[in-house]
């Protein structure tokens, strides 16, 4: 892979990885709720999940998801109905004190799977594998380049939105801060979802 090459994966991955969606929504939310070591297990599960699925997307399953019009219909359904589950559960809570009684559990593995729920992730990770790996003869040394690129991009960007929330909690946990705060985050991921649902 040629440095140009390496460097349009960077800016791709810079643009796709910092721009809010629902993991660094996610990440965030969690980090400015219940502090930055709880977030962190999702912070880890996204770059995991990530991997997983561009590992299916070169294996030529993204293909398929994309092709057939009832497993698209099928991710986007699952994809939109968690987050707005998500998003109810976290306009819900108004203080530390109910954010620690209710707890928005969100799992390493349910932070994993998201990512095969998530219709931009399927569309972003073929988008990697069309673009710098494919039909390449270098096809597997590229993959091996291009996978912990995308994974590093994962984590430090939900690493960076979870530390940002975390840095708010405190001044959140003044009077209706965080109730308005969580109502916030939960339209981001309204919004996300109803994204989601038309492409």
């Amino acid at each position: 892979m040629s440095w140009q090459e390496f460097t349009a994966l960077l800016i791709l991955g810079t643009a796709m990885s910092f721009s809010p969606g629902p993991n660094t929504t996610l990440s965030t939310a969690l980090a400015a709720n219940y502090g930055l070591r709880h977030a962190m297990r999702f912070v880890c599960a996204v770059p995991v999940g990530w991997g997983v699925l561009l590992c299916v997307c070169a294996a030529g399953v993204g293909g398929l998801v994309v092709a057939v019009p009832a497993l698209r219909i099928a991710v986007k359904v699952l994809g939109v109905g968690y987050l707005l589950w998500l998003a109810l559960k976290l306009s819900r809570s108004g203080s530390l004190a109910q954010a620690d009684s209710t707890r928005l559990q969100v799992t390493f593995w349910q932070g994993a799977a998201l990512q095969f729920v998530n219709i931009k992730a399927w569309m972003f990770a073929l988008a990697v594998i069309a673009g710098w790996v494919a039909g390449r003869s270098d096809e597997l040394l590229r993959f091996y380049v291009v996978l912990p690129t995308m994974m590093f991009f994962a984590f430090v960007s939900n690493l960076v939105y979870a530390t940002t929330g975390a840095l708010l909690r405190d001044w959140l946990a003044r009077g209706a801060r965080l109730l308005w705060f969580n109502r916030v985050m939960a339209l981001v991921l309204v919004a996300t979802a109803a994204w989601m649902a038309t492409v």
